[in-house]
């Protein structure tokens, strides 16, 4: 008994050694993977994350980056993500540029109970060309069916070490097994941003003497980790899935590597941008931003004298804004700054470019003629909210003017001919961004601050057959009607298609869209429909709204809500339906007007009903006053759309009299 009770002993002492948590080990393939057809928590799943990892190490003076990923797909056709995949490398100069070091792409199938393994070919791989600075590698899994396992694995030497991707831990899908390892040598000094509601469950942070050398290590092994889901109306849901990201903030070597940005330099101890105000000094000792700013002489003499000469600084500095839009085309490309040395120069000539470089010559217009303009530094929505406590010059890709006048704070954004002063393009509306003045870092509110409003019109008469003809208009104003426009000009037909044909199953002819005098946009057609009305008994039963109600909306997220609600604005939506009858009948049952709010009023509705002999108008008003909500506000909104689908699902009846 007693050797019994010591062999125990040493069993659990000895157990913890051996089942130590191996960080970047890449599980056997397990046939019960390959056998497996549907994800046993949830039937429903799309595909199982079986591993994933990031292995980030620095190693003479380069960054490297390992990844793997492996993926149970369970439902090929939802699976889409997860079977082509690119890789982005940036392209630098004098030869500083990252490249793909090695990719390896397989399927794995069970067949006959053997692993069949499918080895994508080099000609399934390629480079394209995406801008001047990035060159994407793509590729895509072969022979994948239901059930299949993919596997890729691709390593990326990049000279530029100032700056680690952020990696985002959570996924849409369940993920068994996801590690992180960073490792840099110890004349580095990184700050590692751990962000989010995930605790890794294996955790290690060391010195160690790896690659050669003294090191440290930071290491987060997950497991089991549950589906981030995708949430309507939530700009970036990575802002708010658990994300680790790790930025230099100081060197302690001697050498020199200056010639591109993003190397280190050094000669013994130096400190790396930890403050906003440290971010502005890097910024306008940049010639992309603060040399641009100095190019006072090419703007000199470009204002017309009528605009100069107008005495409201608000008038003047709306003028400038419009001359910048009506002169120069904006590339679609993101920029805080100039895209190379020439910037204002070349934007001059060509009339053509950045965000970065015609919002920059905004500023200096704006500053030739006498106003105190400063940049605007900011993130847009797909790169990510930019945050105080880690300031990141590398997070930076917008920037806008702006003005104090009279104690209020404007912004201006020439990117889009549809702008006005305060109305800014939606892909910047991203909660904060800093004043950059020659002195000081101030951050600011990035918000949209006036509501817009879309009216949804109908004027329609009921035939005695049971028919119903009329006009319809959809019109919008303000940021609506500035997105709405951009969908319509880069696409008419897709755009035509998706707000009109496939939403209503009805026929409608003379479809006429367009931008109005006063920016609203708007789209009309003409109808003619058997299909709103029900004969009963001798009566004609419809819904007054006709095709404006609906029996559903969207806000209708069951889970627990993860993330804030994010609208780009407040808005008010009016849909008003006028309805007239044919001589000899009248209305019954006619709905009663009513309405309710939140007890802060920050949603409003209002259902009003009025009558004038054969004619009746059903008038919705839905209102929400701000363009972001916490996640707290979620159950407000569904049970307020709950009541309102009620509401708006009413019916009156026709009858001769």
């Amino acid at each position: 008994m007693k050797t019994k009770i010591l062999q125990l002993v040493l069993t659990c002492a000895i157990l913890p050694i051996f089942a130590q948590y191996k960080f970047l080990d890449l599980p056997k393939l397990d046939n019960n993977d390959l056998k497996s057809t549907i994800y046993a928590k949830n039937p429903s799943e799309a595909a199982e994350i079986l591993y994933k990892s990031y292995h980030y190490y620095i190693t003479d003076g380069d960054l490297n980056m390992d990844v793997v990923s492996r993926v149970k797909i369970y439902k090929k056709d939802q699976a889409e993500k997860f079977l082509n995949q690119e890789i982005y490398t940036y392209d630098g100069k004098n030869n500083k540029s990252e490249r793909v070091t090695s990719l390896k792409v397989l399927t794995y199938n069970l067949v006959n109970d053997k692993v069949e393994t499918t080895t994508v070919e080099k000609n399934s791989k390629y480079k394209s060309k995406e801008s001047k600075n990035y060159t994407v590698t793509k590729f895509a899994f072969e022979n994948v069916k239901d059930g299949s396992v993919v596997e890729y694995k691709y390593s990326v030497l990049s000279p530029y070490v100032s700056s680690v991707d952020k990696i985002t831990v959570e996924d849409n899908v369940p993920t068994r097994r996801f590690d992180y390892v960073f490792d840099f040598p110890k004349y580095l000094g990184f700050n590692i941003d751990y962000k989010g509601s995930l605790i890794p469950k294996n955790r290690e942070v060391a010195d160690k003497n790896i690659y050669g050398g003294d090191y440290y290590t930071y290491r987060y092994g997950f497991e089991n980790i549950a589906p981030f889901r995708d949430e309507k109306y939530a700009h970036n849901l990575d802002n708010y899935r658990t994300s680790i990201r790790a930025e230099l903030n100081s060197t302690n070597i001697i050498r020199s590597d200056v010639s591109a940005p993003g190397s280190i330099s050094t000669g013994g101890f130096k400190s790396y941008a930890v403050t906003w105000t440290d971010i502005r000094k890097q910024l306008y000792e940049s010639e992309y931003f603060g040399e641009q700013l100095k190019k006072k002489s090419y703007v000199k003499e470009l204002l017309p004298a009528d605009i100069k000469s107008i005495t409201i600084q608000e008038e003047r500095a709306a003028a400038i804004l419009k001359f910048v839009q009506k002169n120069y085309t904006w590339n679609n490309n993101y920029t805080v700054g100039a895209e190379d040395g020439k910037g204002i120069k070349n934007l001059l000539e060509t009339k053509v470019g950045s965000s970065g470089e015609i919002n920059l010559l905004m500023v200096l217009l704006m500053r030739s003629a006498g106003l105190d303009a400063q940049p605007v530094v900011l993130s847009t929505i797909g790169r990510g909210i930019l945050l105080d406590y880690s300031p990141s010059i590398n997070q930076l890709n917008y920037v806008l003017a702006s003005l104090e006048i009279g104690g209020k704070f404007i912004v201006y954004d020439a990117t889009s001919k549809m702008t006005v002063p305060n109305l800014i393009r939606p892909a910047a509306l991203n909660y904060k961004g800093y004043v950059m003045t020659d002195k000081e870092a101030k951050r600011v509110n990035i918000f949209c601050p006036e509501k817009s409003t879309t009216y949804l019109t109908v004027d329609a008469k009921l035939n005695t057959d049971g028919t119903i003809q009329g006009s319809f208009s959809d019109k919008d104003t303000k940021l609506y009607a500035m997105m709405n426009n951009e969908k319509y000009e880069e696409d008419k037909t897709a755009y035509q298609k998706e707000s009109y044909k496939d939403r209503y199953t009805f026929p409608f002819t003379n479809v006429k869209t367009e931008l109005l005098d006063n920016n609203d946009f708007q789209t009309v057609f003409d109808f003619n429909s058997d299909t709103f009305v029900d004969g009963i008994g001798g009566k004609f039963v419809f819904n007054p709204l006709l095709f404006l109600y609906s029996k559903s909306h969207q806000f209708d997220q069951s889970d627990e809500r993860r993330s804030p609600i994010e609208l780009y604005t407040g808005y008010d939506k009016i849909k008003k339906v006028t309805i007239t009858l044919p001589d000899g009948y009248i209305f019954e049952n006619v709905p009663k007007s009513k309405k309710f709010r939140t007890e802060d009023s920050a949603i409003q509705y209002v259902y009003k009903v009025t009558q004038e002999g054969n004619k009746l108008t059903v008038e919705t008003t839905t209102t929400v006053e701000d363009p972001v909500y916490p996640k707290e506000y979620y159950p407000a909104f569904k049970q307020i759309f709950d009541n309102i689908t009620k509401m708006e699902g009413q019916v009156v009846t026709a009858v001769k009299k």
